[in-house]
């Protein structure tokens, strides 16, 4: 079927039907592959099949859930030891070099060039830590703790200062990191200024002064529940097939399924929880915004952007909304599991979300790493634009044609298609572990349906036409 009938009548009906939103969500969702015209790259996906894609991977999904908690035979996900060894770098002294760096890249911000895309301040920032740091995570185990800049610090303050107790922050659980990262999703989407290099560099530094104020106050153990760079990448990183145990002077390199270490974490408290359904529905909303969906129902133009200062107050609210949205379903759906079928806790079943918030992380700024990732390369083969040669690189210009090419498009959106699916598989697989064995087969069925929701939400918010 030719994309021509939906074009017209979106055309002539699209205005009046977006005034009713319940019934303009019911239709993004009963047509995933549907297609405006969109002439914006990636425009190539908007060639693909993609209805067939979502269809195919909602059946995966579903026939995976349900058959899984129907014959009772689930993968023995258990870890085992590769090799063992010292501790060569402390990670005191790789976190104060992080420091360094870090020192080093507020300073670019401020006195640097102007342009984002060519002040490491923003680049690695956004491409290197929000990026590359999440993603080499889900793979090799938690990067972070390496290059954590306030964990030496905070050692060496705490030391000096020959403090050893605490102030009581702890009983605060995750809710100084759920602060932390609402404050930076709303900079990250909503704000004026995320790309401003001066202004990333002066809320980083102010950002790090604060944590490192408290942590200075509590003690350094504090970060890994107040900090929500160090919660949210120690949370992703759970689902790694290979990660590193580490304690003061040994290191054990293990190796299992993906999200073996989940299983073995303990029941979320309630504050961690609201975390993880922060994690998700920032991941959705960034993805939701940009579309003529979205546009369209709070009043603007797709084809006309106006730019985020006429749309700062319906953005925050879509956020909310779509945050509170997140963890309804979410708590919704287990409870009335628990209802039907007994068994179901929640702290331990929103376990296996962790699986869709780093696979969705991944397919959803896999883009943007191939685009503002080469601008990075480029600002640290050569930072200061003399022509220099830091990393060896030759001179090379930045690229975005691959994202117009037909032979290469559809492969990048394999990647993402991959990622979504094989997330949502993992997040089923360790929902039905999490469940526990008093869990009837019917208690199931409300996250699967879920679980099914949330995966064409996912795909249809990577293959949809976009503004930008």
């Amino acid at each position: 079927m030719t994309r021509e009938p939906f074009a017209k009548f979106f055309e002539e009906f699209w205005p009046e039907f977006s005034k009713i939103p319940g019934l303009a969500a019911v239709a993004v969702l009963l047509t995933p592959g549907l297609a405006f015209a969109c002439a914006l790259p990636p425009s190539v996906i908007l060639t693909l099949p993609t209805g067939h894609y979502i269809t195919a991977a909602a059946l995966t999904v579903a026939l995976t859930a349900l058959l899984g908690a129907a014959v009772h035979r689930l993968p023995v996900m258990a870890p085992r030891l590769v090799w063992e060894h010292r501790v060569l770098l402390p990670v005191a002294l790789t976190s104060y070099l992080s420091f360094l760096v870090f020192l080093a890249l507020i300073f670019v911000g401020l006195f640097g060039e102007r342009d984002p895309m060519h002040n490491l301040m923003t680049l690695v920032f956004w491409t290197g830590v929000w990026i590359v740091v999440p993603i080499g995570s889900m793979l090799f185990g938690n990067l972070w703790r390496a290059i954590n800049p306030w964990f030496g610090p905070v050692r060496i303050a705490r030391t000096l200062l020959g403090r050893s107790g605490s102030i009581g922050l702890s009983r605060l659980g995750h809710w100084p990191a759920v602060l932390g990262y609402a404050g930076f999703v709303w900079f990250q989407m909503v704000s004026l200024y995320p790309d401003d290099p001066a202004v990333l560099a002066k809320l980083a530094l102010g950002y790090w002064l604060v944590i490192f104020t408290l942590a200075t106050l509590e003690g350094e153990d504090w970060l890994v529940r107040g900090e929500f760079l160090t919660v949210l990448f120690g949370l992703i990183s759970k689902v790694s097939p290979v990660w590193h145990e580490i304690d003061e002077r040994r290191t054990r390199l293990m190796v299992g399924w993906p999200g073996t270490q989940v299983l073995a974490m303990p029941s979320l408290s309630p504050s961690a929880v609201v975390f993880v359904s922060l994690a998700l529905a920032a991941l959705t909303f960034d993805g939701m915004a940009e579309t003529f969906w979205w546009q369209a129902l709070i009043g603007q133009n797709p084809l006309e952007p106006v730019g985020r200062s006429a749309v700062v107050w319906q953005n925050t609210v879509g956020l909310v909304a779509v945050w509170v949205g997140t963890l309804t379903l979410i708590l919704a759906a287990i409870t009335l599991a628990r209802r039907i079928g007994g068994g179901v806790a929640t702290g331990p079943v929103i376990l296996s979300f962790l699986a869709i918030a780093a696979g969705y992380h991944a397919a959803h700024y896999l883009v943007m790493l191939l685009t503002a990732g080469q601008y990075t390369l480029a600002a640290l083969n050569d930072p200061f634009l003399t022509g220099d040669s830091w990393l060896g690189l030759p001179p090379f210009y930045v690229s975005f044609g691959f994202l117009t090419d037909p032979g290469v498009m559809p492969f990048i959106y394999a990647a993402q298609f991959a990622a979504i699916l094989g997330a949502h598989l993992l997040a089923v697989l360790l929902g039905l572990k999490l469940a526990g064995q008093g869990a009837r087969p019917l208690a199931h069925v409300p996250m699967t349906v879920l679980m099914v929701a949330y995966t064409v939400l996912g795909l249809w918010l990577l293959s949809t036409a976009r503004t930008g």
